[in-house]
């Protein structure tokens, strides 16, 4: 247990947070939302500094990040806790138990051994992933500072929910996010989620001024957020807001947590919300938990060459040139190499 950073102290021991949209103002003995920030004499602590509860090397594919560093591997780590309680959390063993004041469990860790672990699996980058990164921002900011200097990148995949000072503190360390917009509606957050969705929204176009690579990602949850209106307005404010290249992954539902009165989402519905992403005018959009599906590709805006080839989270064949369609030569939009990686100090 370590002393959190960005909170402020209130009268009575009491504090208030400031890391996540939620501000929760914590009585001395209490715990945040997120169940692993904790009150004590008036000072706050967080239990996940030193503790990763999952770690494994991924495809960058799986954050899903599809136009940045394609075909690379990223060390994946996560701590347990989140600050959004989603009754369709797919990690909901990993993020759920500190809620219910169960033990915070996991590997004691440092941001060295971390980075060192990165370099050694010939990793690409980290990412910060599998939970919710905001909860663990110490851990985040300390081993993203070391990453870079190693020549390492840094990856997010979060909800969005986090404040603008933690955005803004993460700000020169992250070079790319996949961000969930899980809806278009307030009563989805609040009824599924025990969040708003204003604050991601406001954070989405936060990242984008950042200049971080970003591409959005939304679970498609049948009779819940699936009408034609509402993926619709998804996709017009990615487009008019955060840009018509950004990539948008439209990923099926399978009932999980504590939503299972559903079935999987439909592929039919997932079509469907690709060709209204494609008519809002969005440049890349993604079929996503759908194996082998023919948008996993990724083709040339001008000329319709598919530039990188992907089965599943596989990249088959990349044949961007620098970045550039092999066929007419456009820019195809994204992140394709990092500066060489810097030789480890003697």
């Amino acid at each position: 247990m370590r002393e959190a950073l960005l909170w402020k102290p209130l009268s009575e021991k009491r504090v208030q947070c400031e890391l996540c949209s939620h501000f929760c103002l914590i009585s001395d003995g209490g715990r945040g939302r997120c169940g692993v920030r904790e009150n004590h004499g008036g000072a706050l602590f967080t239990l996940v500094a030193d503790r990763v509860a999952a770690a494994n090397l991924d495809p960058i594919e799986k954050k899903p990040l599809y136009h940045f560093l394609p075909g690379t591997t990223s060390f994946s780590i996560g701590t347990m806790g989140c600050n959004l309680e989603c009754g369709f959390c797919q990690n909901w063993s990993l993020s759920q138990p500190p809620r219910a004041g169960r033990p915070v469990e996991g590997q004691e860790v440092t941001p060295e051994r971390l980075v060192r672990t990165a370099l050694e699996l010939d990793a690409a980058s980290i990412a910060y992933t599998y939970s919710e990164p905001t909860v663990f921002f110490e851990l985040v900011q300390a081993t993203a500072r070391l990453a870079q200097e190693a020549g390492l990148a840094n990856v997010l995949v979060s909800n969005g929910f986090m404040s603008p000072r933690c955005l803004d503190a993460l700000g020169p360390l992250v070079q790319a996010a996949n961000i969930d917009l899980k809806a278009f509606t307030e009563r989805f957050y609040a009824e599924l989620c025990g969040a708003r969705l204003k604050p991601v929204l406001e954070n989405l176009q936060r990242i984008r001024r950042l200049g971080w690579h970003l591409e959005v990602t939304t679970l498609v949850i049948p009779g819940w957020n699936d009408s034609d209106g509402e993926l619709a307005d998804i996709a017009a404010f990615i487009a008019e807001k955060l840009g018509p290249h950004t990539p948008w992954h439209v990923s099926r539902f399978h009932p999980t947590y504590r939503l299972t009165d559903r079935s999987p989402t439909p592929v039919e519905r997932l079509e469907a919300a690709w060709r209204i992403g494609r008519a809002a005018g969005l440049t890349f959009v993604y079929v996503g938990n759908v194996p082998g599906h023919d948008t996993n590709s990724t083709a040339c805006p001008h000329c319709g060459c598919v530039c990188i080839e992907r089965t599943g989270f596989t990249v088959r064949a990349i044949l961007l040139a620098d970045g550039a369609c092999p066929s007419c030569g456009a820019a195809v939009p994204g992140v394709y190499a990092l500066p060489p990686r810097r030789p480890p100090a003697a």
